[in-house]
Protein backbone atom coordinates (compact mmCIF):
# COMPACT_ATOMS: atom_id res chain seq x y z
CA UNK A 1 0.00 0.00 0.00
CA UNK A 2 1.33 3.60 -0.98
CA UNK A 3 2.68 6.01 1.80
CA UNK A 4 0.54 8.75 2.09
CA UNK A 5 2.50 12.18 1.76
CA UNK A 6 2.47 15.33 1.88
CA UNK A 7 5.31 18.23 0.75
CA UNK A 8 5.07 21.37 1.72
CA UNK A 9 6.89 24.41 0.95
CA UNK A 10 7.87 27.54 3.11
CA UNK A 11 9.63 30.82 2.05
CA UNK A 12 9.92 29.18 -1.45
CA UNK A 13 8.24 28.29 -4.81
CA UNK A 14 7.05 25.05 -4.78
CA UNK A 15 9.92 23.13 -6.81
CA UNK A 16 8.47 20.06 -8.80
CA UNK A 17 12.06 18.72 -8.85
CA UNK A 18 12.31 18.84 -4.99
CA UNK A 19 8.66 17.69 -4.59
CA UNK A 20 9.54 14.20 -6.75
CA UNK A 21 12.91 13.73 -5.14
CA UNK A 22 11.34 13.79 -1.67
CA UNK A 23 8.51 11.47 -3.08
CA UNK A 24 11.72 9.15 -4.06
CA UNK A 25 13.57 9.52 -0.71
CA UNK A 26 10.04 7.88 0.75
CA UNK A 27 9.90 5.24 -1.39
CA UNK A 28 12.63 3.99 -0.06
CA UNK A 29 11.49 4.00 3.12
CA UNK A 30 8.74 1.76 1.51
CA UNK A 31 10.71 -1.40 2.85
CA UNK A 32 9.11 0.21 6.54
CA UNK A 33 5.59 0.25 4.81
CA UNK A 34 3.69 -2.16 7.27
CA UNK A 35 4.66 0.27 9.85
CA UNK A 36 4.34 3.63 7.94
CA UNK A 37 0.89 4.95 7.65
CA UNK A 38 2.06 8.89 6.59
CA UNK A 39 4.74 10.85 6.08
CA UNK A 40 4.62 14.92 5.85
CA UNK A 41 7.47 16.69 4.36
CA UNK A 42 8.27 20.48 4.95
CA UNK A 43 11.13 21.92 3.02
CA UNK A 44 11.44 25.87 3.94
CA UNK A 45 13.90 28.24 2.68
CA UNK A 46 16.00 30.15 4.76
CA UNK A 47 15.39 33.78 4.86
CA UNK A 48 17.13 36.25 2.57
CA UNK A 49 18.18 38.85 5.44
CA UNK A 50 21.02 35.96 6.75
CA UNK A 51 24.57 37.55 6.52
CA UNK A 52 25.79 34.00 6.02
CA UNK A 53 25.20 31.19 4.34
CA UNK A 54 21.57 30.25 4.21
CA UNK A 55 20.86 26.61 5.34
CA UNK A 56 17.52 25.10 4.54
CA UNK A 57 15.35 23.34 7.01
CA UNK A 58 13.75 20.33 6.30
CA UNK A 59 11.48 18.27 8.75
CA UNK A 60 9.84 15.10 8.36
CA UNK A 61 7.11 13.85 10.47
CA UNK A 62 6.35 10.26 10.09
CA UNK A 63 3.37 8.36 11.70
CA UNK A 64 3.82 4.91 12.48
CA UNK A 65 1.17 2.73 14.41
CA UNK A 66 1.53 3.87 17.95
CA UNK A 67 4.01 5.92 17.59
CA UNK A 68 5.49 9.59 15.28
CA UNK A 69 8.65 9.88 14.44
CA UNK A 70 9.64 13.67 13.76
CA UNK A 71 12.84 14.34 12.23
CA UNK A 72 14.07 18.18 12.07
CA UNK A 73 16.77 18.97 10.30
CA UNK A 74 17.46 22.94 10.54
CA UNK A 75 19.45 25.11 8.64
CA UNK A 76 20.84 27.96 11.78
CA UNK A 77 24.35 26.68 12.62
CA UNK A 78 24.15 23.01 11.59
CA UNK A 79 25.84 21.93 8.33
CA UNK A 80 27.35 24.64 6.37
CA UNK A 81 26.63 22.04 2.90
CA UNK A 82 22.93 22.34 3.62
CA UNK A 83 23.10 25.48 1.63
CA UNK A 84 21.81 22.68 -1.06
CA UNK A 85 18.32 21.74 -0.23
CA UNK A 86 19.00 18.40 -1.64
CA UNK A 87 21.83 17.65 0.79
CA UNK A 88 19.43 18.67 3.56
CA UNK A 89 16.85 16.70 2.22
CA UNK A 90 19.43 13.90 2.21
CA UNK A 91 20.48 14.49 5.32
CA UNK A 92 17.22 14.40 7.06
CA UNK A 93 16.26 11.21 5.12
CA UNK A 94 18.89 9.55 6.43
CA UNK A 95 17.96 10.84 9.93
CA UNK A 96 14.65 9.25 9.55
CA UNK A 97 15.72 5.57 8.34
CA UNK A 98 17.76 5.77 11.37
CA UNK A 99 15.34 6.24 13.81
CA UNK A 100 12.64 3.97 11.76
CA UNK A 101 15.38 1.31 12.10
CA UNK A 102 15.99 1.54 15.95
CA UNK A 103 11.61 2.13 16.28
CA UNK A 104 11.16 -1.51 14.57
CA UNK A 105 14.08 -3.07 16.73
CA UNK A 106 12.75 -1.48 20.05
CA UNK A 107 8.95 -2.85 18.73
CA UNK A 108 10.38 -6.48 17.95
CA UNK A 109 12.38 -6.42 21.39
CA UNK A 110 16.17 -6.02 19.58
Amino acid sequence: MPIQTAVTFHNMERSEAVENRVREKVQKLERFAGQITSCRVTVQAPHLRHAQGNLFDVRIDIHTPGAEIVVNREGGTKDPAHTDVYVAMRDAFAAATRQLESHIDRRHGR
